[in-house]
């Protein structure tokens, strides 16, 4: 995605119960959650964008 112009990120990449506010929680293992926090990445998205810009981006993605 980056050779073409779309930055992303992974915007969550700790999964909730392995975040140190749940520190009771940070043993367990929740493979599904897990998986979608590993995976799962964040696209740009704005309302200042052009509907070229959303164009270009959902051909971007599609050719992905």
């Amino acid at each position: 995605m980056l050779d073409n112009g779309v930055q992303t990120l992974i915007h969550y990449p700790i999964p909730p119960h392995k975040q140190a506010c749940y520190a009771a929680w940070n043993q367990c293992s929740l493979p599904i959650t897990e998986k979608i926090h590993a995976e799962e990445l964040s696209l740009p998205i704005s309302p200042v964008m052009s509907n070229l810009d959303v164009e270009n981006l959902t051909t971007i993605i599609n050719h992905f």
